[in-house]
């Protein structure tokens, strides 16, 4: 067998993708959407409520984001691109990206916003992200810090993923895609699981059961640094991408993800939920990772679109203690109705104090504590 000697040339692997942060207001939009029409009533209406409620799916996005993001350095290093960033960078990051506006917000919440029970149990399950496992400690203005929580035990475990899989490098990388699918079918089991758990808490709240959710965009980050295949063929196919999106969304929306309101879903009905949500991440997000066309996404990177994608984070702390001030202010007694108005004063409201939160916590404890990127080269064969 003979072989060609290719030259090897130093590129930069493809690094920030502007339209993602589009994705992030996108889906976090979403999220305010699910808690205004809950908080409203519209979740509960006959005809779109299920359609409302099931706007709580952009969580997997978010997931799928931070999977793909912060799995993709350990799939690059594994085929000989860079080198993965090492662990006190990593947490150090982690640490200036998600803590000091986490922190700012809940003590000020705590402090100010009334009903929150804010008693000692409830201080410190919010101050360490151990809400999902203390019981009643979901409080008022916070209880959307449930997916943080989970987020928290992903970063904290990711290293471990990236250890376990670390003898799957150079020949053997090809291995990594189907060991992230077994684990994927392995947790797609955990709502079945046995778990015994105090009154009020649930054990498929807790990071196996959503795992499927982060190895959604750790699968996309391995075939983003590989050959190109058949799903970078896919992801170029726009329309149909779409058309996955909006089934696996519609389907949610049905009974067979779980019934409305916050009803706890039987264990098959949880599954199917997490498998459509997985399946609408994908969609969504495969066509601005892998379908390098040469197109720009218009919507997505747009000025304003970016803009809110940079302030997401804040709008997502701060968007329910927001929406608890609404309805007293404007004199709404919560689930009577008034979903469209409730929603733009919520986001109205809740954006000037996102952008705050980006301008006076967030972005100077990212420049202060955050450690300095430097410029990533990769060698590759041509």
């Amino acid at each position: 067998m003979s072989t060609q000697t290719r030259s090897a040339s130093v590129v930069p692997l493809r690094g920030f993708v502007p339209s993602l942060e589009g994705m992030r207001a996108v889906a976090c939009i979403g999220i305010v959407v699910t808690h205004v029409a809950f908080q409203t009533g519209g979740a509960t209406s006959p005809i779109f409520g299920h359609i409302w409620g099931r706007f709580d799916l952009t969580v997997a996005i978010f997931f799928s984001l931070s999977g793909f993001l912060l799995w993709r350095p350990h799939a690059a290093a594994a085929r000989g691109h860079r080198s993965a960033q090492p662990l006190g960078r990593y947490f150090r990051s982690r640490f200036a990206r998600i803590l000091p506006g986490y922190w700012v917000g809940v003590m000020l919440i705590l402090l100010f916003l009334p009903d929150t029970g804010g008693d000692y149990r409830v201080w410190l399950a919010n101050l360490s992200f151990t809400q999902v496992f203390v019981p009643l400690t979901l409080t008022q203005g916070l209880t959307q810090m449930w997916s943080l929580s989970v987020e928290i035990a992903f970063y904290l475990l990711l290293p471990v993923f990236a250890w376990l899989m670390v003898r799957l490098r150079g020949a053997a990388a090809a291995r990594r895609i189907p060991v992230i699918l077994g684990a994927v079918v392995l947790t797609l089991s955990w709502a079945f699981v046995p778990v015994s758990t105090p009154d009020g808490i649930h054990h498929d709240n807790w990071l196996p059961g959503y795992f499927p959710w982060f190895a959604t965009g750790m699968l996309l980050a391995e075939v983003s640094v590989g050959p190109p295949t058949w799903v970078h063929r896919l992801a170029r196919r726009r329309f149909v991408m779409s058309s996955i999106a909006v089934a696996a969304f519609a389907l949610s929306a049905t009974p067979l993800a779980g019934p409305q309101g916050l009803v706890r879903p039987a264990a098959w009905q949880f599954e199917i939920k997490i498998l459509l949500g997985a399946i609408l991440a994908f969609a969504m997000l495969a066509p601005l990772i892998l379908a390098e066309d040469g197109r720009r996404h218009r919507f997505l990177e747009h000025p304003v679109m970016l803009t809110l994608g940079r302030w997401s984070y804040g709008l997502f702390i701060w968007h329910l203690a927001v929406l608890a001030v609404v309805f007293p202010v404007f004199g709404i007694i919560p689930f009577s109705g008034g979903m469209w108005f409730v929603l733009p004063v919520t986001l109205a409201l809740s954006i000037p104090v996102a952008a705050a939160s980006y301008a006076l916590v967030e972005d100077p404890a990212r420049r202060r504590l955050a450690p300095r990127k430097k410029a990533v080269t990769a060698s590759v064969s041509h």
